[in-house]
């Protein structure tokens, strides 16, 4: 196990026995600390469990937000737009709100990231003159 996997797990384990899934409370955890490959990585595991089933999409969707969110961290524009255009089209799926996440609001954010690429052109990185965005959960234990 890497020391990146025993810390996903450690996270893990103190969001146990709460309302929602440990691996989905812990996708917002790390998003909100720009932790975004770890986010990825912690609802993967939700994801590849529910991938052809009623959350497929929506865990997908976000996924590629913070999948976007890496590559505006690694510098790459063309890519975080892709994925901010694939995570809004998945999450449209899905009602607001779902799973106790404001949708319509995430879906908001995307298009305002897109705006902030589109406005440079997609040659300047919105992250590195915007604060980062922190994603919240409504009426959930936490």
């Amino acid at each position: 196990m890497s020391s990146k996997s025993a810390k996903i797990a450690a996270l893990i384990e103190t969001l146990r026995g709460r309302d929602l899934d440990a691996h989905y409370l812990g996708y917002f955890e790390c998003f909100n600390r720009r932790q975004y490959y770890e986010a990825h990585d912690v609802l993967e595991e939700l994801w590849l469990a529910d991938r052809h089933g009623a959350n497929g999409a929506f865990y997908k969707g976000l996924i590629q937000l913070a999948g976007a969110f890496v590559h505006l961290q690694k510098e790459r524009l063309r890519p975080a737009d892709a994925l901010f255009r694939l995570a809004r089209a998945n999450l449209k799926l899905y009602s607001s709100p779902h799973e106790c996440l404001d949708v319509n609001g995430v879906v908001a954010l995307i298009d305002e990231w897109r705006a902030r690429l589109a406005a440079g052109k997609i040659e300047t990185n919105p992250l590195r003159e915007n604060q980062a965005p922190l994603l919240s959960l409504l009426d959930v234990e936490h």
